[in-house]
């Protein structure tokens, strides 16, 4: 019973400074929550949670503010993450669907995310090491010239055009690009692209041999849009939002801009929460692993097409943050977002 009277007085003291910014006393706590107990054991409980580093005090005032440690222990408790209303899901279904393509899902995530949450909003580009392909596309356009078009699950797109030695124009063209499309669809379909790249390589010895210089360039040009190395990718929204929170920051924003420009930093956190497949995970303070981002709290989840995580994205804020209402915006967001990259 004392316990869990003194966790929801921490919860009490989370609520006020978050909404107030300002060291929660005694007395505040009693007027705005109905603990139901004296002044004198409010008193007691918050030295007990103080003892504990849970909560502390800043310079010379009377009241608490919550540690990193308070912080993690009132998400820890969380019964569950508060749903979105039906008006606020509706408004974030109609936000996302109408995206035309993925770059324009990507745009569209970050803003929502950093608008919901009033946060830095983060989102990483779909990690081709982690799609599959959809589909392959042979188009003419052309008597000698071929469009190949690669089609992964995660909604990227890959354009090749090669210089062949069929005429495909003719009747005779025209059968060889419907095979030639039946196979290699055949072989790449649902797989990894590592493993398309390597089934590829045994679609000429299944064909004709007098495809061969067709089949060949077509396989080369998949094969390079399979296996090329590309630059991870992460777009970020609301910095700006920082400048409102300014005072929230022991030192300066310096730091945590610099860590904000470091893409790659950012990559590793998001591409820790694909991986492991965390749900909504939160990193409070020194939870997060460069220093840059030790005044701050992130809070991700995985996104990914159904069931395949292949990316992530989240917010980047003060560790005075509502995190009840954030976390319920990155998983609603990610949700809509899979929802999408499904279809």
């Amino acid at each position: 019973m004392t316990e869990d009277r003194r966790l929801r007085v921490l919860r009490a003291i989370v609520q006020d400074y978050v909404q107030t910014s300002e060291p929660v006393g005694s007395k505040a706590l009693l007027e705005r929550h109905h603990l139901g107990v004296s002044a004198a054991t409010v008193r007691n409980d918050m030295a007990v949670l103080e003892e504990e580093g849970l909560i502390a005090a800043p310079h010379t005032s009377a009241g608490r503010v919550p540690t990193d440690a308070g912080y993690r222990l009132f998400v820890d408790r969380l019964s569950a993450i508060k749903p979105m209303t039906a008006a606020e899901q509706r408004a974030i279904s109609q936000f996302l669907e109408g995206a035309v393509d993925l770059d324009d899902v990507v745009d569209r995530t970050v803003r929502l995310l950093a608008s919901l949450t009033r946060q830095v909003a983060v989102v990483q580009y779909p990690s081709l090491s982690r799609s599959s392909v959809r589909h392959v596309e042979l188009v003419p356009i052309g008597e000698r010239r071929l469009l190949v078009v690669l089609i992964t699950t995660t909604g990227r797109v890959e354009q090749r055009v090669i210089e062949v030695a069929t005429d495909l124009l003719t009747p005779e063209g025209e059968r060889s690009l419907t095979t030639l499309r039946s196979e290699v669809n055949r072989a790449t379909g649902g797989r990894t692209l590592a493993e398309a790249s390597a089934e590829l390589a045994a679609v000429p010895d299944r064909l004709d041999p007098a495809l061969g210089g067709l089949v060949r360039a077509i396989v080369t040009a998949l094969q390079d849009s399979l296996v090329e190395e590309r630059e991870e990718r992460v777009v970020l929204a609301g910095t700006a939002n920082l400048a409102r929170v300014g005072p929230d920051f022991t030192t300066n924003l310096g730091p945590v801009l610099e860590a904000l420009e470091e893409h790659v930093v950012l990559l590793k956190l998001l591409g820790t929460v694909a991986e492991h497949g965390e749900g909504v995970a939160v990193r409070i303070g020194h939870e997060n692993p460069y220093a840059g981002l030790h005044a701050t709290s992130m809070v991700t989840s995985g996104y990914g097409a159904g069931s395949d995580l292949v990316a992530g994205l989240g917010v980047v804020g003060p560790t005075r943050m509502d995190y009840p209402t954030t976390m319920a915006a990155v998983r609603a967001v990610a949700t809509y977002v899979s929802r999408i990259l499904a279809e």
